[in-house]
């Protein structure tokens, strides 16, 4: 299975998610994240991501006779870069996004449901609007966008930092005016 089939499945791209910066979680910590999601399919799919190269065990220890593994993404692991992404149908694209709403929507949700959640004082955004951008304007507003994005992006969980979900989503509503 090559890097999209995989990722473009919701649960794992919510277990991807969950370990992004520098997390390690442990299988078990996964089924709490994924509470609608059967224990034995967390497992499978972990055991998939694993496989595949995503996953790397951080640490290894003993719970009550039983071997308890924490798992965190591997920094070398497969990714859908601009080749891969090429290469994809619009169909491959139309289940990326799809997979990629569904887990946007699961986890606004689980934030939604958890003890204390406030979306003023947290700050929650979630807007849409139109930019009429040519060409080189799109191209201005991406590097503008990394630079400002960039900084941020290497943080790691520390005391005092909360873990931000950011999905900008970008694309032509219609083709270009003549």
């Amino acid at each position: 299975m090559d890097a999209a089939d995989l990722l473009l499945h919701p649960v794992r791209l919510r277990m991807v998610h969950a370990l992004s910066g520098g997390r390690e979680l442990t299988t078990g910590e996964l089924c709490a994240r994924l509470p609608e999601v059967s224990k034995v399919t967390v497992y499978r799919h972990v055991a998939l991501l694993a496989e595949a190269g995503f996953l790397e065990v951080a640490e290894e220890y003993r719970v009550r006779g039983a071997v308890e593994r924490r798992y965190r993404l591997r920094r070398d692991r497969p990714s859908i870069d601009g080749e891969a992404a090429s290469a994809m149908s619009t169909d491959d694209h139309r289940r990326g996004f799809a997979a990629a709403m569904a887990v946007l929507i699961a986890e606004f949700n689980a934030y939604l449901d958890r003890d204390g959640a406030d979306p003023v004082a947290d700050s929650v955004s979630y807007r849409q609007g139109t930019l009429w951008l040519s060409p080189d304007e799109l191209a201005g507003l991406l590097g503008k966008l990394l630079e400002t994005l960039g900084p941020s992006l290497g943080n790691e969980p520390a005391p005092g930092r909360a873990p931000y979900l950011l999905s900008p989503v970008l694309f032509p509503t219609r083709p270009p005016t003549p």
